[in-house]
């Protein structure tokens, strides 16, 4: 039997740039729920430091439901 790759799982694994996971994340956000820009991923960054080895390597899988927690209470 041949394991077929499940394109949504791989996406989600997928390390991507800042501005690849912010164009994603902003896609799959549900209708109502704060849109992310470019200065508040970076200051979830900040805020989360000990997520990212790498500045510019995000993933689907590891930061978007932290960042949907964190969204809310974020304050500009």
């Amino acid at each position: 039997m041949v394991k077929r790759k499940d394109p949504v799982l791989e996406q989600n694994k997928a390390i991507v740039t800042l501005a690849n996971f912010l164009a994603a994340y902003n896609k799959s956000a549900p209708e109502g729920f704060p849109r992310a820009t470019a200065a508040i991923l970076r200051k979830f960054q900040v805020a989360h430091a000990s997520l990212f080895k790498n500045p510019d390597q995000w993933s689907i899988e590891k930061h978007r439901k932290k960042l949907m927690d964190w969204l809310p209470s974020y304050h500009a």
